[in-house]
């Protein structure tokens, strides 16, 4: 692949990166829940999923769910309800809170366990359709037609994996390092609320649209 090309697309992947979404929610979400390892292994989930987009993309699965509308619009409630199902969760946390009078005390705030973070992490972002559209909208940009395209697509997702990783993670360790906010119950059920919320209205967007 040309350098051109190759910064060209790392422009793409680091604006797409830091602009905030479920994905980047979810990271806080964890983290805030659990500590740094939550966060950084949901992490480490979300970005696992953008391999699997390439690898969609790269053998024109991606095309044939777009072509097909049972099949997008499969994917498209699946990601629906899965949101829903998250923001349903936080808010649950939230009114849970309010019959809590003494502040939690960091210490008593228990993480996920890997494959509970990893799984979140994963499904939030192979069910996102969003993403799906995006990988096979941008990548065919940046793959050398006369080279192997299934090699080229999982290279530029694992540049990607790279700084969402960096990203996410550096996201995850300003939460961890001022957690002890977290010890305000009020405080706490307010991100809960906040966190539910979006969640929910991303779900109902997604479903809608």
């Amino acid at each position: 692949m040309f350098p051109d090309l190759i910064w060209a697309y790392l422009i793409a992947i680091t604006l797409l990166t830091i602009t905030p979404g479920v994905d980047t929610l979810l990271v806080l979400r964890n983290t805030g829940r659990g500590g740094l390892k939550d966060g950084c292994v949901t992490s480490l989930g979300i970005c696992s999923g953008l391999f699997i987009h390439a690898t969609l993309s790269a053998l024109g699965i991606s095309i044939l769910l777009v072509e097909t509308a049972w099949a997008f619009n499969a994917l498209k409630w699946l990601g629906a309800l899965y949101l829903v199902w998250l923001g349903i969760g936080s808010l649950r946390q939230a009114f849970r809170g309010r019959a809590e009078t003494a502040p939690v005390p960091v210490r008593e705030v228990r993480t996920a366990s890997m494959a509970v973070s990893l799984r979140e992490g994963l499904l939030s972002n192979v069910l996102n359709p969003k993403t799906a559209l995006f990988y096979m909208a941008l990548l065919p940009q940046f793959v050398d037609p006369a080279g192997n395209a299934f090699q080229q697509s999982l290279v530029l997702a694992a540049l990607h994996f790279v700084l969402a990783m960096v990203w996410q993670c550096g996201l995850a360790w300003v939460v961890a390092t001022f957690r002890h906010l977290r010890a305000n119950a009020r405080l706490s059920r307010a991100l809960n609320t906040l966190t539910g919320g979006f969640f929910v209205a991303m779900g109902a967007k997604l479903a809608t649209t």
